[in-house]
C-alpha cells in the first residue's frame, strides 16, 4: 500500500499536522458557531414570545399603545383554534398603563392582567424571588409579580406594598403586594411589565367581565407561525363577518420587526464564516496533497510503469488524504461539542444583559446541524482534493525512470 507521509522525516509530515490541526479548528469554529447562533437565537425568541406569546389577536383599533379597546370574550372560538395542532396554548390578556409610585420615586409601567387559564411557565423559569400567585375567578387577588429591574430602581423588596396610579377621568390607583420577582435579562421588557389579575383593568376601564384586550397564542414550531398566522386571520375574518367586529392578528415577527431582523442578519454572517472555514481547511489539506504528490513523485512513476492509470493513483491519493483529515474532523468534533458541553452545563462564559440580552453565552445542541455540518465539510474537502490530484495525469513515466 502507498504510504504517505508516514516518515516523520519527510517534508510533507509537518504539513499534514498542519492540514490536520486547520481542519479541526475549522470544524471545532464551526459547531460552536451554529450552536452559540442557534441558542442566542433560541433564548430571544424564547423570552420575547414569553412576554408578547407568538401571535395576539386583539381589537383593530389601530392603537399601538397599551391602552386597548376591549374585545368580548366569545368572538373568537378558541375551542375550535385549540385543535389546531401547531398551537400549544392560548390565553385572555388585558394590558393597561400606569405609574408605578414610591416614596421616594415612581416609574411608568405597564400592568398585564391574567386569569386563571394562565401558562406561568415562563415567568416561573425566571423567577428569582417568593412565588406566582393564583387567580381566582370568583375573589380579586391583590398580589403582583415585578422584575428584578424594577425592584432595584425602586428599591422594593418582596411582600411590599406598591401603589399604581393610572391617568384618566376620574384618576385611580390601585395597591398591590410583590409575591414574586422575576429576572429575564431583557432590561426594555423587565422595567416595563408587572402581572396581576385582569378584574383590576377590567374594573378600572370600566369593562365587563367578558372584556379582554386579547388574545395570546403560544405556538409548537416557531417556523410555522407564518403559516399559523394566515389560518388565525381567515379565522378572524370569518368571526368578523358573522358578528360584525373588526379584528386584528399578529404575529411577533411584526411586533418586533427590528429584533428579528438582527437575528436573521446574524444568520447570514454565519454562513459566510462557515463557509470561509471550510474552504481555508480545504485550501490547507490541498497544500499537504500537493507536497505528498511530489514526494511521492516516484512512486507515481513506477505505478504508471506496471499498468496502473491515473484515475486509480488519484484515488489512492484521495483516500489518503481522507484519512489525514478525518482526524481533523474526529478531533474537531470532540474538542467542539466538549466546550459547548462545559459552557451548557456551567456556562462558564458571562456576557452583559444589558446588550445581549442574556447573561451567559447560550448554548443550543442542535445534533442534525452538528451531522450537516461534518458531512458538507467531508464533501467540500474532497471536492477540493481532486484539484491538485489532477498533476498526476502530467506526471510522465519515462521521465521520472530516466531520472531515477
Amino acid at each position: 500500500m502507498l504510504s504517505i507521509g508516514g516518515e516523520k522525516n519527510n517534508i510533507s509530515h509537518p504539513m499534514i499536522k498542519i492540514s490536520q490541526i486547520s481542519v479541526a479548528l475549522g470544524i471545532c469554529i464551526m459547531i460552536l458557531s451554529i450552536s452559540i447562533v442557534t441558542g442566542f437565537k433560541s433564548e430571544i425568541r424564547n423570552k420575547l414570545t414569553g412576554f408578547s406569546s407568538h401571535i395576539q389577536i386583539s381589537n383593530y383599533d389601530n392603537n399601538l399603545s397599551y391602552e386597548t379597546s376591549p374585545i368580548d370574550y366569545d368572538w373568537v372560538d378558541t375551542t375550535e383554534l385549540a385543535c389546531n395542532k401547531n398551537i400549544k396554548h392560548i390565553q385572555a390578556f388585558s394590558t393597561k398603563s400606569g405609574i408605578l409610585k414610591t416614596d421616594k420615586d415612581f416609574q411608568g409601567i405597564v400592568l398585564r392582567g391574567i386569569n386563571s387559564d394562565y401558562d406561568w411557565s415562563f415567568y416561573s423559569r425566571h423567577l428569582t424571588e417568593g412565588e406566582i400567585f393564583k387567580i381566582s375567578e370568583d375573589k380579586t387577588s391583590n398580589n403582583t409579580v415585578i422584575s428584578n429591574t424594577l425592584a432595584k430602581l425602586l428599591n422594593l423588596k418582596l411582600n411590599d406594598k406598591i401603589k399604581v396610579f393610572f391617568v384618566q377621568q376620574p384618576p385611580r390607583a390601585r395597591v398591590f403586594k410583590i409575591t414574586g420577582i422575576y429576572d429575564t435579562g431583557i432590561k426594555e421588557f423587565d422595567k416595563l411589565f408587572i402581572i396581576c389579575d385582569m378584574k383590576h383593568i377590567q374594573k378600572i376601564n370600566n369593562w365587563s367581565t367578558n372584556q379582554i384586550s386579547g388574545y395570546e397564542i403560544f405556538l409548537n414550531d416557531f417556523n410555522k407561525i407564518d403559516e399559523t398566522t394566515k389560518m388565525l386571520k381567515r379565522h378572524t375574518q370569518f368571526a368578523e363577518s358573522n358578528k360584525k367586529v373588526n379584528l386584528k392578528t399578529r404575529n411577533i415577527k411584526r411586533t418586533y420587526t427590528q429584533i428579528f431582523g438582527w437575528l436573521e442578519l446574524i444568520d447570514v454572517n454565519v454562513i459566510i464564516i462557515l463557509v470561509l472555514l471550510i474552504f481555508v481547511a480545504g485550501f490547507n489539506m490541498i497544500s499537504g496533497l500537493l507536497i505528498i504528490i511530489l514526494e511521492k513523485t516516484q512512486t507515481i512513476g513506477i505505478l504508471k510503469s506496471i499498468g496502473a492509470n491515473n484515475w486509480f493513483i488519484r484515488k489512492i491519493f484521495l483516500y489518503k488524504s481522507f484519512l489525514i483529515s478525518s482526524k481533523g474532523i474526529i478531533w474537531g468534533n470532540i474538542i467542539g461539542i466538549g466546550i459547548c458541553a462545559i459552557q451548557y452545563y456551567f456556562k462558564l462564559i458571562p456576557l452583559d444583559s444589558e446588550n445581549y440580552y442574556v447573561s451567559t453565552v447560550p448554548i443550543n445542541f442542535d445534533i442534525l446541524s452538528i451531522i450537516l455540518i461534518n458531512l458538507f465539510s467531508i464533501l467540500i474537502i474532497l471536492i477540493i482534493l481532486l484539484i491538485p490530484t489532477i498533476i498526476i495525469s502530467r506526471i510522465n513515466t519515462s521521465e521520472i525512470i530516466r531520472i531515477d
